[in-house]
């Protein structure tokens, strides 16, 4: 477990933002592709509407749409970011990294942008990242704020047919910006772990270097 513990009042959270693409898809329309009901999703989730990405939209274009409103938020410009953390595990691409076409979207040039893909943690990581180094005057290059970031575009790898997890997911991003803050305000601390001995629990096992995605691993979902 990595423990993280700032001076008191040194980073916090100094804006907000989100984005969610498209019109609400409520439950009968995931229902009837999943072969349950309504109301089962919710019973079940809690769930009653998720968004999914148009066409022409990937995980770089919602983060740099929750980006630009947190920014405004925050009342930063994107020339004094020093770095650009983006947590997903739908990138538009293997490589580049989606945090760089971000910076390139919204004119943070200079910063520092990478990936954090932790999946359901990956917000949270990406926060704790940001802020170890924001706790470093050295590294941040005299830019006294990081931007971080959870995008993903779970639509485009849903099975619309399993219920056990076409009900859970959607598309969207969230944002905030960090930087110094007043004393006795910000972040009180992070802790940090992992339990890769559970690693088979949940997963895509296709389109990597272990199994490479063909037209085999699309037959078999």
């Amino acid at each position: 477990m990595t423990v993280y513990s700032p001076p008191a009042g040194s980073v916090g959270i100094l804006g907000t933002g989100s984005y969610l693409p498209g019109e609400p898809v409520g439950n009968d329309t995931v229902a009837a592709r999943a072969g349950v009901t309504a109301e089962w999703i919710e019973r079940k989730t809690g769930i009653v509407e998720r968004h999914y990405a148009a066409d022409h939209e990937a995980a770089s274009d919602l983060a740099a749409e929750a980006a630009v409103r947190a920014l405004d938020d925050a009342g930063v410009r994107a020339r004094d970011v020093g770095w650009i953390v983006v947590a997903t595990s739908t990138p538009d691409h293997p490589q580049p990294a989606t945090a760089a076409l971000v910076q390139h979207r919204i004119g943070a040039a200079g910063a520092m942008a990478f990936d954090v893909n932790a999946v359901c943690a990956g917000f949270a990581t990406a926060l704790h990242t940001g802020a170890r180094l924001l706790a470093v005057p050295e590294a941040d290059g005299g830019r006294r704020c990081a931007l971080v970031v959870g995008a993903e575009v779970y639509s485009r790898i849903l099975d619309r047919a399993d219920r056990r997890t076409a009900p859970l997911f959607g598309d969207g991003a969230g944002a905030v910006v960090l930087g110094p803050v007043a004393p006795g305000r910000g972040l009180l601390g992070t802790g940090m772990g992992s339990y890769g001995h559970l690693h088979g629990l949940i997963g895509v096992e296709a389109g990597g270097s272990r199994l490479p995605a063909s037209e085999k691993t699309l037959l078999r979902g």
